[in-house]
């Protein structure tokens, strides 16, 4: 009985009334707009005088629903009062405006229903309690038994006291009529409003695509911090042990040290700054370094720590590699900064790097070499296994390289650790051009 009452007058009864009236509310431009079409047609009539005209006004107004609930922008305002004042589950709907015209049809279909439904609630509700007052009424007020309003039904004495339990039964039907309907509502707007295939296949896109921005950014920061950190442990601990004997040498680490710093907490606080925004879509606007513009620098760092590195680039100036595709300069850097932290970390001794760009069979390539002695005893270079397999730099290093099309190999090589990463540019005749 309780669960009854709640069902017909509970609060969220009471929401998917409200529902129901503003979509009666809705339909009243329509339903004026057809009255006085009917009332035209009907010779002048006026069609609010006329209970029938009326109903001809309702039925013609439906079909003038329908074709404004086609448009896309009707879906999200429906979802969102569905959300709102219906009680049904957000996941069951779908989000945005209506795609296919599969989905706009369901979503018309809705619009017409909420408005054809919700325009006889709002009616029921508008006439029915004052009508329920004055049965309520009769029993107490000879002028309401002799009114022509009750047609003589309640002169006598027995059926004037009947009147008020036809008001009960009058505002009881309102509210089962009302409670009905919103959940009929209910019911059928996660089969008319919710997501269609194409909107799942949307989300789902959208979501790989939130997903790939994001490991982008994680791998921003893996190899930016991890080359940091390696950096500036080795510069920390080579100026350390010659403190004493070579002032100079410690004055230039620690100035190293300052600027892989600075450059490190840069980049970190641009990467966290489009995370913390909420849009990870905007990663291709953070500053990121570029073989052309950062790798002097980059090899200026690393030697600070009195690790040994010979570069070989082909061409030489550094000039010439601003002539390289933005995006294959910026995962070049990468690559290369990933090489030198796990030479870092693993190896031993002088690092050899070879930078070259190259046109095999028509095809540009840069290719990035860089090998150093094998690791030490315990590092993970030893009983050649491929780091790219296990560590998430050269497995973030090949991820890079294959969003280009490009490859990473790692591993030993005649005696040596080496990294080998082969960046496709496009045709010999596209770098002439450029």
């Amino acid at each position: 009985m309780r669960a009854g009452a709640r069902w017909l007058l509970g609060a969220r009864a009471g929401l998917r009334w409200v529902h129901l009236v503003l979509g009666g509310a809705l339909l009243m431009p329509y339903l004026l707009l057809t009255q006085v079409g009917v009332g035209v047609a009907a010779g002048g009539s006026n069609a609010l005088n006329s209970f029938p005209l009326t109903l001809i006004a309702y039925a013609a107004a439906l079909p003038l629903a329908a074709v404004t609930g086609l448009v896309g922008l009707v879906r999200p305002l429906s979802v969102a009062a569905v959300r709102a004042m219906c009680a049904v589950p957000g996941e069951l709907l779908a989000d945005g405006p209506a795609r296919s015209w599969a989905a706009r049809w369901r979503a018309s279909a809705w619009w017409t229903l909420h408005l054809g439904v919700g325009a006889v609630i709002s009616g029921m509700s508008l006439a029915g309690p004052p009508l329920a007052v004055v049965l309520l009424a009769v029993p107490f007020s000879e002028t309401l038994r002799r009114s022509p309003f009750g047609q003589g039904w309640f002169a006598a004495q027995p059926t004037a006291y009947a009147a008020p339990l036809l008001g009960l039964a009058l505002l009881a039907g309102i509210a089962l009529c009302s409670a009905g309907a919103g959940a009929l509502l209910a019911r059928l707007a996660p089969v008319l409003l919710g997501p269609t295939a194409a909107d799942r296949l949307a989300a789902a896109e959208e979501r790989a695509t939130d997903l790939a921005v994001r490991n982008r950014l994680a791998r921003e920061l893996h190899d930016a911090v991890g080359h940091a950190l390696s950096a500036v442990t080795l510069q920390a601990g080579a100026a350390r042990r010659v403190l004493d004997s070579d002032p100079e040498f410690v004055r230039e680490a620690l100035a190293a040290i300052e600027d892989t710093t600075r450059r490190t907490v840069g980049e970190l606080d641009a990467v966290l700054g489009l995370l913390r925004d909420g849009d990870p879509a905007r990663a291709d606007a953070a500053p990121a370094p570029t073989l052309a513009a950062d790798l002097d620098g980059l090899l200026a760092r690393t030697r600070a720590g009195g690790t040994t590195v010979t570069a070989h680039q082909d061409p030489g100036p550094a000039a010439d590699w601003a002539q390289l595709p933005a995006i294959a300069s910026r995962e070049a850097y990468r690559i290369v900064q990933e090489g030198l932290s796990n030479a870092l970390r693993h190896g031993a001794g002088p690092i050899t790097l070879r930078i070259r760009v190259h046109a095999p069979g028509g095809q540009r390539e840069l290719e990035i070499t860089m090998t150093n002695p094998p690791a030490r005893t315990g590092s993970a270079h030893e009983g050649g296994r491929p780091r790219t397999t296990g560590g998430r730099g050269l497995r973030g290093a090949a991820e890079r390289a294959a969003l280009l099309g490009g490859r990473v190999d790692a591993g030993p090589h005649e005696g040596r650790w080496r990294l080998c990463a082969v960046l496709p540019l496009g045709t010999a005749a596209d770098g002439a051009g450029r």
